[in-house]
């Protein structure tokens, strides 16, 4: 059978695969279909268009873009050390940074409040010598959702890099490359197929925060007020808007995940 035969010739899938995976589809689409038939479609452009909804997206837009931006500098680093880095305790130090994947966001906020405000050690520094109080900031919105995007990112890119293996930061050490430009000219590269799709899960997951930031950052209209909180302030007094609002997160991140997503997801076709 020649290549282009073998290329052509369309893979089957076994019949009992399509039950779980209907069911699977079935639980992730019907409660969007329910919140959908939810919503006032009447009424959903004056609710998504009032001040607090536009300043909440805004501020959502605005502090997952730049808590993807921190993940990006911080994630690549730390990814390459847990993937190639021998040092003693790296299985230890890799299960502490995938630790906020499965920690309850609440703790994690209490984890960051405990650390960086008043009564912590850090924040009672910044306060005392630089005068910077973080909680309850915008800055503080962006370190919660930081913290919970941090790991989405090092598991795409440490599980990139221990696919490609060393073979050829190994080839490119014998030819005499210093480590930088190992790093720079290899093992860069390598993380690029994983980098994009990494990057759209860690801004995703950065725009839907929401326990960290609350007990963190609190619910300050315009300041710490990102989406999330605006739709669970408004589920007490305005069902309706909360139900808008909520779609309106919905049609964000799908429009984030398909428009950004890279084509290497979706395979060959």
């Amino acid at each position: 059978m020649s290549r282009e035969q073998v290329s052509s010739t369309r893979i089957g899938l076994p019949a009992l695969l399509w039950i779980p995976a209907g069911c699977a589809l079935a639980l992730v689409v019907l409660p969007i279909v329910g919140l959908v038939v939810r919503t006032d479609l009447a009424a959903f452009p004056s609710l998504i268009t009032s001040p607090s909804a536009l300043n909440a997206l805004r501020l959502s837009l605005l502090t997952a873009a730049v808590a993807t931006v921190l993940c990006l500098v911080l994630a690549c680093p730390l990814a390459v050390v847990l993937a190639r880095s021998r040092i003693p305790g790296i299985r230890l130090l890799r299960s502490v940074v995938l630790l906020p994947l499965v920690l309850p966001p609440v703790v994690g906020g209490l984890a960051l409040l405990y650390l960086l405000g008043r009564n912590g050690f850090l924040g009672y520094l910044l306060d005392v010598v630089a005068g910077v109080r973080v909680p309850f900031s915008t800055t503080a919105v962006v370190l919660a959702q930081t913290f919970v995007a941090l790991p989405f990112l090092v598991v795409s890119l440490e599980g990139a890099l221990r696919t490609a293996g060393e073979r050829y930061e190994r080839v490119a050490a014998t030819l005499g490359a210093r480590p930088w430009t190992v790093f720079r000219r290899v093992t860069l590269p390598l993380l690029l197929p994983a980098l994009g799709s990494g990057l759209v899960l860690c801004f995703a997951r950065a725009l839907g925060e929401f326990g960290a930031t609350i007990t963190f950052a609190g619910s300050l209209e315009g300041v710490t007020r990102t989406l999330p909180l605006e739709v669970y302030t408004l589920a007490n007094t305005d069902v309706d808007a909360a139900v808008a609002l909520s779609l309106l997160l919905i049609v964000v991140a799908v429009l984030v995940i398909a428009l950004a997503r890279p084509k290497a997801w979706e395979g060959a076709r």
